[in-house]
């Protein structure tokens, strides 16, 4: 199975490129992006050395998915999805932070309460909480995005008073994120399935606030299996869990936290062929639909090189449509 690890496309009107952890992503005429949805693997900011084949494929399709799902909400920057690894949509300038809601002390919020931290990103979270348990309301626990490196917890006052984001479109995000976390899920109830946390992004474009990149993706977020959640919290058991949680989980078994002097752990073939059947099934679970590799019939043995002619044909294609 191929894996696109890297792309270097020159469309019509391009006037740069963006390569982040997976994304990479094309400015056309300062008007619209191509977001290619790489098959790279990033945990602990780390791009892990391994693709995982059809990665960006699960996350490219789960986004669209969702992003359809909530225009009702608010508007989103998506236009197209002209290949199965490729959305594109508007150009809009990106807020400065991206938006945390968490429904349960899982992960990153349970490591520091863990650590004795009582108060995350100026929220204060209940005494006498165990893992995985549910808060009594969703909190919202933002990140500042940082250009290179580690994103950086940081309280709704601090964003307001460095100015980040004003207090009004602060609100509104926050308004935002709230009602797009209800939908997913309700979503993932419907699904047998618990959104645990998420993570959003948004940016403006003419005045308006626009959802940006993607959303409910295992990227993203942190999904549980309904059934058995309760009892596998009484008893101080993991949950069964569908996000990239797993791999974090592996790195750190094998000794890796992304910080100084760490090795990343060898990647076998069965290691990465494992990480795609876990993406896959995600994909299944959230959104009840068969998954197919690739756009067409016998794409599962495509090469690097087809992969990559098919998108860029397709892109074109759309583009062309746009003007």
């Amino acid at each position: 199975m191929a894996a696109i690890v890297k792309t270097d496309f020159n469309f019509s009107g391009q006037t740069d490129k963006y390569v982040g952890k997976v994304r990479d992503v094309y400015n056309i005429k300062d008007e619209y992006l191509v977001m290619v949805v790489s098959d790279r693997i990033s945990a602990f900011d780390v791009v892990l050395p391994e693709g995982i084949p059809y990665k960006g494929q699960v996350l490219n399709q789960i986004a669209a998915k969702f992003l359809d799902e909530t225009t009702d909400i608010l508007p989103n920057w998506k236009i197209a999805v002209p290949d199965p690894m490729v959305t594109v949509g508007h150009k809009c300038e990106p807020f400065k932070v991206e938006m945390v809601i968490r429904g349960y002390l899982s992960g990153h919020a349970w490591r520091e309460y863990k650590a004795g931290k009582r108060t995350i990103c100026g929220v204060e979270m209940p005494e006498g909480m165990v893992e995985n348990q549910k808060f009594p309301e969703p909190i919202i626990t933002p990140t500042s995005k940082a250009a290179e490196g580690h994103d950086e917890d940081i309280s709704k006052e601090e964003i307001i008073a460095s100015g980040l984001v004003g207090r009004e479109d602060y609100e509104k995000l926050e308004e935002y994120t709230k009602a797009i976390f209800k939908r997913g899920t309700e979503i993932a109830a419907k699904m047998g399935l618990i959104l645990v946390d998420t993570k959003y992004e948004f940016g403006k474009k003419d005045g308006v606030i626009y959802l940006m990149d993607e959303i409910h993706t295992p990227d993203s977020s942190r999904y549980f299996y309904a059934e058995g959640y309760e009892d596998r919290l009484a008893k101080g058991e993991k949950q069964k869990q569908l996000s990239k949680e797993f791999v974090r989980e592996w790195l750190m078994a094998n000794g890796f936290q992304g910080q100084e002097g760490q090795k990343v752990p060898e990647m076998t073939p069965e290691i990465v062929n494992g990480i795609t059947e876990r993406y896959i099934e995600l994909y299944e679970n959230i959104t009840g639909e068969k998954f197919y590799k690739g756009d067409c019939k016998g794409s599962e043995d495509m090469t690097e090189e087809e992969i990559l002619a098919r998108i860029e044909d397709n892109v074109s294609k759309c583009l062309a449509g746009l003007e």
